[in-house]
């Protein structure tokens, strides 16, 4: 149990003393926690937190818990929806990307070989640079109106940068290679209770 709770946002140079005393859950995707995370973190993706909160929980009980992704959103979103359970949490500014840039290490899963999994913003920008490209080819090799293909994604773009939300990511999110295992959803749940 802690004396005073968190801010609602640490800074890196904040967790770096901190963090053997910290609860870190990174809500990426498994690809992403696989390809580096803070040292100890658990790995529960944002789309599974609500099945995690009465162990997220019990966490608060022993000791504060800090919310990582690889940039801040989605884990201020996390920390948002913590929140409204009435769970305090707090949120690395800048995610791991400030992280590694502070130059502090990132661990890896010694189980993770082959190729490092894409970043749910590079699945982002490869997917929509496609459907843009594909809309605009079809457009010009088929029917014009395959440009609004194009269109829409330049519209949920912008949508999305004005709402801070990415639906495509939400859909990315869902393809199996971005979703844990079960068994490794419940292994992280249990080591979670277990402190």
């Amino acid at each position: 149990m802690t004396a005073s709770p968190l801010p609602s946002a640490l800074a890196t140079h904040q967790v770096h003393g901190l963090l053997h005393q910290l609860t870190v859950i990174d809500v990426r995707t498994p690809g992403e926690y696989a390809s580096g995370h803070l040292p100890g973190a658990l790995n529960i993706p944002l789309d599974q937190i609500r099945r995690a909160l009465p162990d997220i929980r019990q966490a608060t009980d022993r000791g504060d818990v800090l919310i990582v992704c690889a940039s801040g959103t989605r884990s201020q979103n996390a920390c948002k929806l913590l929140a409204e359970q009435g769970i305090p949490s707090a949120t690395l500014t800048g995610g791991t990307g400030a992280w590694a840039a502070a130059g502090h290490d990132l661990h890896r899963p010694a189980a993770h070989t082959g190729r490092a999994a894409w970043g749910m913003e590079r699945q982002v920008r490869f997917t929509a640079g496609t459907v843009v490209l594909l809309g605009l080819a079809l457009g010009l090799l088929v029917h014009p109106a395959f440009q609004l293909v194009s269109a829409a994604i330049a519209g949920g773009l912008v949508f999305s940068a004005v709402t801070d939300t990415c639906g495509m990511a939400a859909l990315l999110g869902r393809l199996p290679h971005n979703r844990p295992r079960p068994s490794d959803l419940d292994a992280t749940l249990a080591a979670l209770r277990s402190g």
